[in-house]
């Protein structure tokens, strides 16, 4: 773990001693920006003849960018931040949502649209989740899991809209500071850490669908040489986002997520891994800037 955490952090100071050779006029080659949304929903049921329960939503999420070129040299820097709460009449409120995701890629012009790269990328959340309806039972929570990748590759970057990153030498290390929910994510009881090497693939994209109808993707692709490389681990996220007005919008996410490492207990008291799938709708406040 030490020198895993040696090696981040030597990857980090490279990325930040390339750019620190630049003087300080390249501020202008930065392109910084982002967007994002806050959203509720509400339903109130009073005397009710057809049943129901009230409940009360709210959803927010922040994409930040900043992007360097400068001649053959590229720095891609991303954050997405999302939370989300659910609130049913007796219930009390719950996780709807809630993540934490940042990659920053360093590349040099090799050829053409070509880029030699190498990028490093943390997931992981904010809060405690839990095994509802059971509350008393914490089954995540910050670096409970989380994910860190570090790649060396060739980026292909055709155009502002689509990039694919392309790594045979990828390090990814899953870690969980709680022990005991270390077994639920593919790490030997009593331990904290799992290292693997494999290949990974990244894709992004974005292109307007309609005006004012955007749509993102991207896709994260990986497969442990020494273990099972057949077993692919996927994270695939889309989002469509629909202007309104200047201040209102509305917006769909979805997250696809299987990882062989996770198991869920099924109906025959089995542990297997399973595909994860999350949708959102919102409909609210939204900023640019």
């Amino acid at each position: 773990m030490k020198k895993t955490i040696l090696f981040a952090t030597a990857f980090c100071l490279f990325l930040t001693g390339m750019y620190s050779q630049e003087s300080a006029d390249t501020l202008k080659n930065w392109k910084t920006g982002g967007a994002g949304s806050l959203s509720f929903s509400q339903v109130s049921l009073t005397n009710w003849a057809a049943g129901g329960s009230s409940s009360f939503a709210s959803n927010a999420f922040v994409n930040l960018f900043a992007h360097f070129a400068r001649g053959n040299t590229t720095w891609d820097n991303s954050l997405d931040l999302g939370y989300g709460l659910l609130n049913n009449k007796g219930e009390g409120a719950r996780k709807s949502d809630d993540r934490i995701d940042f990659s920053s890629k360093y590349g040099q012009k090799a050829f053409e649209h070509w880029y030699y790269s190498g990028m490093i990328h943390f997931r992981s959340q904010f809060t405690d989740g839990y095994n509802y309806p059971n509350d008393s039972v914490v089954i995540s929570s910050f670096l409970a899991p989380a994910y860190i990748l570090l790649s060396a590759g060739m980026d292909f970057k055709p155009s502002d809209r689509f990039t694919l990153f392309l790594s045979p030498l990828t390090g990814k290390m899953t870690v969980v500071h709680i022990p005991e929910l270390a077994e639920g994510f593919g790490i030997d009881p009593g331990k904290k850490f799992r290292a693997e090497l494999g290949g990974f693939l990244k894709l992004a994209y974005q292109q307007p669908l309609l005006t004012n109808v955007d749509l993102l993707t991207k896709l994260d692709l990986f497969s442990n040489y020494l273990n099972k490389p057949q077993n692919i681990d996927v994270n695939w996220e889309v989002l469509i986002t629909m202007k309104i007005n200047k201040y209102l919008s509305a917006n769909i996410q979805t997250h696809l997520i299987y990882d062989d490492d996770i198991r869920f207990l099924d109906d025959d008291m089995i542990k297997r891994p399973k595909v994860q799938f999350k949708q959102v709708f919102g409909a609210g406040l939204s900023f640019k800037f």
